[in-house]
């Protein structure tokens, strides 16, 4: 009998017992409470009896139903099982996981992916945006690989350094042909000037726009803290549509400075180095799997290429 019955009618049936009503069971399957309905009488008709008492009220499972209820409830979540556990099985050790600040994949890594792609077509790469630390680890539900941007040393994981960086101000090449002069830092004084709060716990530690203008000896200058972001990404991009300058970051403005969006309007002038670095994070202990092991591989050339493409 049982491949006969309509599995579509075993499933509406067992939310409609889960929650002991039609109207419930239609909002979690996104149908009617009429199909539901119907699937339930279709499902009594093939077993030859009554698995809810319907009253004004509702409906109540019967003994019977209650009983099927369980049984069928019990295989519905093993056949769930079965099936992550063979799609599991199928993906193996090509699936990975690397968790980065929202920023670096946007600016730097994504642009790059393509390499990694065409090299590795069978590794199933997914990227976990967080500005917080994750801890990597071999397990199935965390990244198991991480770039962190900050100040180490990095306890609990194996680290490698990817890249140290620099900061100095860019905006866009219209900020400069049709705004006040930009020629030295006091010039800033005339100019919007975007600043970029991250949610870090290491966030205190990073120079913002006052500590750069001491450092070029500007420390006078008012700063108007209205233009204020969470993403180094977005003030790169309000700085590309020309509403301010931004202090950036060598790592996240080399592409944009290359493509001519962004310009640095002190050139080599006035570029303070950054107390942070990227490096990439593995777990602790265990072994390595290829996949993971390829990966690292890669970005480990892609941060030397970088370094040694600038300045």
């Amino acid at each position: 009998m049982i491949d006969r019955l309509p599995l579509n009618s075993l499933r509406a049936f067992v939310c409609a017992a889960r929650h002991e009503s039609f109207k419930a069971a239609a909002l979690d399957l996104h149908v009617t409470p009429g199909a539901i309905s119907r699937h339930v009488k279709q499902l009594e008709a093939r077993l030859g009896t009554e698995l809810f008492e319907r009253h004004a009220q509702g409906v109540r499972l019967t003994q019977g139903g209650a009983r099927l209820a369980e049984e069928c409830g019990a295989a519905f979540a093993q056949l769930s099982r079965s099936v992550q556990a063979a799609s599991r099985a199928n993906v193996g050790s090509t699936q990975l996981t690397v968790s980065a600040s929202p920023s670096l994949i946007q600016h730097w890594l994504l642009p790059r992916l393509a390499d990694f792609e065409s090299r590795y077509p069978d590794v199933g790469l997914a990227l976990e945006a967080s500005a917080q630390l994750v801890e990597p680890g071999w397990h199935e539900d965390r990244a198991q690989l991480a770039i962190r941007y900050g100040q180490g040393p990095w306890s609990g994981v194996r680290s490698t350094r990817l890249m140290n960086e620099t900061l100095f101000p860019v905006c866009a090449p219209s900020l400069l042909e049709n705004g006040p002069q930009l020629e030295t830092p006091a010039d800033l004084a005339g100019h919007t000037l975007l600043h970029v709060k991250w949610l870090s716990n290491q966030a205190e530690l990073f120079p913002g726009w006052r500590e750069w203008l001491e450092a070029a000896g500007a420390p006078g200058i008012e700063l108007d803290m209205h233009r204020r972001y969470s993403l180094f990404g977005l003030a790169l991009d309000q700085a590309i549509a020309g509403h301010g300058v931004a202090l950036a970051t060598s790592v996240l403005a080399a592409d944009r400075l290359a493509s001519g969006v962004l310009v640095a309007p002190f050139g080599s002038r006035y570029v303070m180095a950054s107390p942070f670095t990227y490096e990439l994070l593995l777990p602790g202990a265990g072994e390595v799997p290829a996949a993971a092991r390829a990966f690292a591989d890669w970005l480990t050339d892609q941060a030397a290429r970088f370094r040694s493409s600038t300045p």
